[in-house]
């Protein structure tokens, strides 16, 4: 099997490097619904040009709508997805529930391939999707190689596997942190990255959250997937460049090229590591340091009077970039060499093996001996990627359209595409007809900067008239200005109506023995939240009528959850929860009652229609989504609605180890830890090497509840360890609609900004 090598096109140039080192794809955004909002991103021409341009080479464009789009935004959404189809694009790349269900239904000509943002973790989460109507899924990054094998023997599933590039902390899809705290969110592609600051902890103050680069190397070669993409559409076309270079050569039997590494590690790097490809591996965090590195050089030797001695194993120029790591700051200190010297002469260049003697610019940080020198940047790497752009132009993709042209006396008219355009005149006989046809054909054949470009030409001359070039040139124009873009817009599918209303109160826990001060008779549902290990006994003492149960978000082995499920069904339990798309392969079809909590994420109507088809009988709202459009879904969904009103929110769901100790020493089981950042402080789970985050502070919506017209309102006791004297009070306070202060409020305020 022939693998697709996938890589970043943050703006034209970019897809153009990718292309001429061996790209068989790139992905890209569009000025909206980008989860790199801050890249360049394409506009319609650019975007037309490059898919023309790829499909000349035979390679692919997929474009990604991946963010979560708001009520309010669905009609942008579909200028967007029109301009998709007008460019012809390969395939989209989603994570909405909602565009999902308009490109299945409105834009069937559209591919459709599910985010990393879907957090697709297991098998039977990428089973749901493709019967959901997906092509390919993109796996998450946390996978094993034996996890991505089982994933890949899926028939009939293409499946995408990251290689190389940066790493989240958090399962993508999963995260909160930047936009609960900062109001930016990663949903929506607005992430601040919180997780690479920062904190106080047990450890001391460190990165404790921040990520080194993924960089699988030679080990793609064993990878069964479809495509291997590289991560990186914020970074530029350079980078792009020598990535896919050492990449296609991996691919190619060429093995992986030091040189190669080398100058990837001077372009832009981290720390390189394989993730957990190989299994659990806890050295994947870079705790005392954070951003780009490079390539390491040497260690310094000697600081002497403002100047810096070290061996170097790498040639460095003047004006190359130098970085080393200063205990107490957290980023490395850098500066361009000005200066260079061997053997206390001046030179332009130091070669491998040479001590070099590099003069520090002022305000240089104390230097200690044995420090590692970086070579952060290289003005020989930036001329050695260089790649063939098209001419302008050269590979706009063009709407053809059949065109008559009729010849008269005293008109010529042209016609095609529905529009007809003539120019008056007194037209004479011709001297060599023949020439007239052909005249005709190569004047409508000038498209200069028109989008459209003739089909089929057909003349009809009966007399044999002669036409000035002239008046063909102005009559093609006429034609093609007139004729518009071809484009029919499309509509929404409509959604289903319902009445609205009811709010009736639920009430959610993993440790249902917290709950034995509350009175069940205000509450509706009690939605206990399981584990792979539960044991059923602990439902006793709770009013089974009211008991719905709920699954997880991840689960890195769903296949042992079919004995508990079957033991639960069998006792009569036949209204479950999912939060991921797992749940819909481990649960029955039909005969449940099933509800989505909000990582299903429901940001406007189409989803919740979508959610619907599905089989979703409720679904939750997010606690990341504002006031306005839990209102306006509320109002409109086609779905009934839970509004959650408190909870401890998971900031983020991560497969990586918080723990300072070493993973043979691990007792397991459940930790707490505690995290300060200025004021700031949160709390840190870690349990059987899995972790979540959580603010001190929860988030709570109960005094706005009255302005939201939900049919549900929930009350989540979950993670944290409530005393049944603390969760009475929370619940009291929440069925009077009153906060549970000291609080959060998230997005709620912010609109559409987030």
């Amino acid at each position: 099997m022939k693998q697709e090598l996938l890589a970043p096109a943050g703006d034209i140039e970019a897809g153009y490097a990718a292309f001429y080192y061996g790209a068989d794809a790139v992905y890209l955004g569009l000025q909206q619904f980008s989860a790199r909002a801050t890249a360049t991103n394409f506009d319609e021409p650019s975007l037309n040009e490059l898919t023309g341009y790829a499909h000349s080479l035979g390679r692919k464009v997929y474009v990604a709508i991946n963010t979560l789009v708001q009520e309010a935004e669905l009609g942008d959404l579909m200028k967007s997805l029109d301009i998709c189809v007008r460019c012809h694009v390969d395939a989209l790349i989603i994570q909405d529930l909602g565009v999902a269900g308009i490109v299945r239904k409105v834009y069937p000509e559209l591919e459709l391939h599910a985010s990393t943002q879907m957090a697709v973790h297991n098998k039977e989460g990428a089973l749901a999707l493709q019967k959901a109507g997906f092509s390919r899924v993109v796996l998450a990054r946390e996978l094993s190689l034996s996890e991505i094998k089982e994933i890949a023997a899926i028939p009939g599933l293409e499946t995408e596997a990251f290689i190389h590039g940066a790493l989240c902390y958090s399962y993508s899809g999963l995260c909160l942190f930047s936009s609960m705290e900062n109001g930016r969110s990663a949903n929506r592609g607005k992430c601040l990255y919180p997780c690479r600051s920062l904190f106080r902890g047990e450890a001391g103050e460190k990165h404790y959250f921040s990520m080194k680069d993924m960089a699988l190397g030679e080990d793609v070669i064993r990878m069964p997937v479809t495509s291997l993409k590289v991560e990186g559409r914020k970074k530029t076309a350079l980078y792009v460049a020598a990535v896919t270079d050492y990449y296609r050569k991996i691919l190619d039997g060429k093995g992986a090229d030091k040189t190669s590494e080398d100058n990837i590690r001077q372009i832009f790097s981290r720390p390189w590591c394989k993730f957990h490809f190989r299994g659990r591996d806890k050295d994947i965090i870079d705790r005392d340091f954070v951003g780009h590195r490079g390539l390491v050089i040497g260690k310094v030797e000697n600081v002497d009077k403002g100047w810096l001695r070290f061996r170097t194993g790498h040639a460095v120029s003047r004006y190359d970039g130098i970085q080393l790591d200063v205990a107490g700051q957290e980023k490395p200190f850098g500066f361009s060499v000005q200066v260079l010297r061997v053997n206390g002469r001046n030179v332009f260049e130091v070669h491998a093996g040479e001590t070099a003697e590099i003069k520090l610019p002022p305000q240089t940080p104390a230097l200690q001996r044995g420090q590692t020198v970086y070579l952060a940047s290289s003005g020989a790497v930036k001329g050695e990627y260089r790649y063939e752009r098209p001419k302008p132009g050269a590979f706009k993709q063009r709407r053809e359209i059949d065109i008559r042209v009729d010849i008269g006396a005293n008109a010529v008219t042209a016609r095609g595409d529905g529009v007809e355009v003539s120019v008056q005149g007194s037209f004479a006989a011709a001297e060599n007809p023949q020439k007239v046809e052909t005249a005709v054909r190569t004047a409508f054949e000038k498209c200069g900067n028109a989008d459209k470009k003739p089909g089929r030409i057909e003349v009809s001359n009966p007399d044999g008239l002669f036409v000035p070039v002239s008046v063909l040139n102005h009559l093609r124009r006429e034609l093609y200005e007139a004729s518009g873009d071809g484009n029919v817009s499309r509509c929404l599918p409509e959604t289903e109506h319902r009445m609205h209303g009811g709010g009736k109160m639920l009430l959610k826990t993993d440790r249902p023995e917290s709950l034995t001060l509350i009175n069940f008779d205000d509450c509706e549902e009690i939605i206990v939240l399981l584990d792979e290990n539960f044991d059923e006994k602990r439902l006793k003492g709770l009013p089974h009528h009211k008991l719905r149960l709920a699954l997880p978000a991840v689960s890195r082995k769903a296949e042992v959850w079919a004995k508990l499920i079957n033991r639960l069904l069998a006792q009569g339990y036949r209204k479950w929860e999912i939060a991921n798309y797992w749940g819909l392969s481990v649960l029955p079809e039909k005969g449940i009652d099933l509800s989505f909590d909000y990582p299903l994420y429901v940001f406007n109507t189409q989803a919740a229609q979508t959610a619907a088809e599905l089989g979703a009988s409720r679904v939750t709202l997010s606690v990341e989504d504002s006031l306005s459009n839990w209102q306006k879904l509320a109002q409109k969904s086609p779905l009934p609605v839970v509004l959650p009103i408190y909870e401890d929110v998971p900031l983020f769901r991560s497969a990586v180890c918080i723990r300072s100790n070493a993973c043979k020493d691990c007792p397991h089981g459940e930790k707490w830890l505690e995290l300060k950042q200025g004021s700031r402080v949160y709390d840190v789970l870690s349990r059987n090497c899995f972790t979540m985050l959580f603010d001190r502070e929860p988030f709570c919506a109960a005094a706005e509840a009255a302005e939201v017209p939900a049919d549900f309102y929930r009350v989540d006791i979950l993670y944290k360890k409530y005393t049944p004297e603390q969760a009475a009070h929370i619940w009291q306070k929440a069925c009077l609609r009153q906060d549970v202060c000291p609080c959060r409020k998230g997005n709620l305020y912010r609109n559409g900004g987030f």
